[in-house]
C-alpha cells in the first residue's frame, strides 16, 4: 500500500475512534486494518495509537503524525482539484466550529456572502458552546472566546469583547434592579453548564470595587443561545458576552445591569475577547486563508452594524 493510503486509514481511525469501525467506513476488514496499522508503526519504529478493546487515543507520535497527514492530504486534494480543473480553482470543503450566538447572528451571514464569491467551497457550519480538542475534531477554523494553551495551534483576535450583566426590561419590572453584585443572590440567575460543571460564581471588579458571588441559578444550559433566549423572555439575569447581546440592548429588549462592576471585568485569567483559532500549516489550502482574510474583514462590519 502507498504512503497516502496509509495516511488516510490512520485518519479514519482516529476520526471513528476505532479501528473495525474505521475499515468498515473504508471497505477493509479489521484483520486488514490491524496489520496495515502494525505495518506502518514498525516502518516508523514508533508506537501510533494506545489500543484496548473498546478504545483508541493517540500517542504524541501518533498525534504528530495524524496532524501532518491531515495537512498532506489536503494540499494534495487541492493539487488535484486544481489540475483537475487547469485554473486556480478555489473549492473543497471549509469546516468552523463557532458559538451558537457568534455563530447564527454573524458567522452564518458572512460565510453566505463568501460562498457567494466562491460557489465550489462547501461549508460544514458546527454550531456549540463547547471547547473541543481541535487537532482531533477534524476543523478547520474554531472561534471561541478565551485564549488556548496549545502551542501548536494559531489564536487570532477577531474582536475586542468584554462581559455584561443583562435583563429584560420586563424582568426587572417585576423583579427590581439588583444594585449591589450581592443583591444577584436574591434574583433569578441564569447560568452556563461547562463540561457539566455549574459555572455557579460570578466575579466582578470596578474601579475600586471588587466581589464574588455565588449565585443560586434557577435555570442552566451548556447553549449560550439558550441563556440569551431565556433572558430576553424574561425568565432572569444572565452573564453575556456583549457581543452576543448587542443587538439586543440597542433595540431596549435588554438592559445591562451593574456596569460599574463589570468595567474591568474578567471571569478566569484567560481573556473574554473572541478569537480565531486553527492548526498550524505551512501550505494551508487557498480556500482556508481567504476566508480567515474574508472573516477578518467582515467581522467589524458586522459588529458595527449591530
Amino acid at each position: 500500500m502507498d504512503k497516502f493510503s496509509d495516511m488516510a486509514m490512520f485518519i479514519a481511525i482516529v476520526k471513528y475512534r476505532g479501528l473495525a469501525i474505521a475499515g468498515r467506513e473504508l471497505g477493509l476488514s479489521p484483520a486488514t486494518v490491524t496489520a496495515r496499522l502494525q505495518s506502518l508503526e514498525a516502518r516508523y519504529g514508533v508506537k501510533l495509537l494506545n489500543r484496548s478493546t473498546r478504545h483508541v487515543s493517540l500517542t504524541d507520535a501518533g498525534e504528530l503524525y495524524h496532524k501532518a497527514c491531515l495537512e498532506i492530504l489536503d494540499n494534495v486534494n487541492e493539487t488535484e482539484n486544481l489540475l483537475r480543473s487547469g485554473i486556480k480553482e478555489v473549492k473543497g470543503s471549509l469546516k468552523i466550529s463557532a458559538p451558537n450566538d457568534i455563530g447564527k447572528q454573524y458567522i452564518l451571514p458572512i460565510l453566505s456572502d463568501f460562498c457567494k464569491d466562491y460557489p465550489n467551497v462547501v461549508p460544514y457550519l458546527y454550531l456549540n458552546d463547547r471547547t473541543s480538542n481541535i487537532a482531533e475534531s477534524g476543523m478547520d477554523i474554531v472561534i471561541r472566546y478565551g485564549e488556548l494553551t496549545d502551542s501548536s495551534l494559531i489564536s487570532r483576535r477577531l474582536s475586542h469583547s468584554q462581559r455584561v450583566l443583562c435583563a429584560s426590561p420586563a424582568y426587572l419590572v417585576e423583579n427590581g434592579t439588583p444594585l449591589t453584585p450581592e443583591d444577584l443572590m436574591h434574583h433569578n440567575c441564569l447560568a452556563m453548564l461547562r463540561h457539566h460543571e455549574e459555572l455557579k460564581t460570578w466575579y466582578f471588579q470596578g474601579k475600586d470595587k471588587k466581589a464574588t458571588i455565588s449565585i443560586t441559578p434557577k435555570r442552566f444550559s451548556d447553549d449560550g443561545e439558550v441563556i440569551r433566549h431565556w433572558a430576553l423572555e424574561g425568565a432572569g439575569i444572565a452573564l453575556k458576552s456583549i457581543l452576543d447581546v448587542q443587538a439586543d440592548i440597542n433595540n431596549n429588549r435588554l438592559v445591562t445591569l451593574l456596569d460599574d462592576y463589570m468595567k474591568n471585568f474578567n471571569a478566569s485569567t484567560s481573556s473574554t475577547n473572541l478569537n480565531v483559532v486553527y492548526i498550524s500549516k505551512k501550505y494551508q489550502p487557498k480556500r482556508i486563508r481567504l476566508f480567515l482574510d474574508f472573516l477578518h474583514e467582515q467581522f467589524p462590519q458586522r459588529v458595527a452594524s449591530h
